[in-house]
């Protein structure tokens, strides 16, 4: 009867010790790394560039990648324009199968109607049904989209610019928030975006099966990338 009791507490001992161990480990060493669910994305409807109404259950499904800025904004507009190109080109690859897209949404609805977006779109060879250019027609509605929804800070200027500060967010197909890139780090915006899309479509490629505990675990752990 001891003895039996001896070797029942010891197989309890030995396997919560294994299960320890194995969280330490997958904690200490991250085999998996995923993005953190930050937050809900904002619901909104805007007009792009072909004057059709964008809403956010139209990206529903696909990983987003939004950006601000206004048509008017000089030069390379903070390196906004040259960083959504190549991420125009290398995003698609780096997701594969799924479903890709960029938003960016401009600052000045009284300026940049569907017609001139349509033009600057054009202009720095947006991929149609790729990149959408898109606002609202009602600034006090476009700032509580860009404002309160996705945390961007701008503010009209008397001369017809506009004072932002410039903003990426990223938002997988449930329309959760997984990426908001205000700063630079060590590593550029573009390396972080570009790494950050390659991170989460792996997740979503092994979301499916065993492989989806892995990964459940690295956000429990909070496993994620740099």
């Amino acid at each position: 009867m001891n003895r039996a009791f001896i070797w029942i507490t010891r197989g309890v001992y030995t396997f919560f010790g294994l299960v320890f161990v194995s969280v330490v480990a997958f904690k200490v060493f991250q085999p998996v790394q995923v993005l953190p669910r930050i937050r809900l994305g904002p619901g909104y409807w805007l007009l792009d560039q072909d004057g059709q109404r964008l809403t956010n259950e139209d990206m529903r499904g696909k990983v987003v990648l939004y950006s601000f800025l206004y048509t008017r904004c000089p030069g390379d507009c903070y390196g906004i324009v040259p960083l959504l190109q190549k991420v125009q080109v290398q995003g698609p690859q780096i997701m594969g199968d799924i479903p890709f897209a960029i938003v960016t949404i401009t600052l000045d609805p009284a300026h940049d109607t569907p017609e001139v977006l349509k033009a600057y779109a054009q202009q720095v060879g947006a991929q149609p049904g790729l990149w959408y250019f898109a606002t609202h027609p009602d600034p006090k509605r476009l700032k509580l989209i860009v404002g309160a929804g996705f945390g961007v800070w701008y503010e009209p200027q008397p001369d017809g610019s506009v004072r932002f500060a410039p903003r990426y967010v990223l938002v997988d197909g449930w329309g959760i928030v997984r990426g908001d890139y205000k700063y630079e780090t060590i590593a550029s915006t573009e390396e972080r975006i570009l790494r950050h899309l390659g991170v989460l479509a792996e997740e979503i490629q092994n979301s499916q099966g065993s492989a989806k505990l892995a990964y459940e675990a690295a956000h429990f752990f909070l496993c994620y990338a740099p």
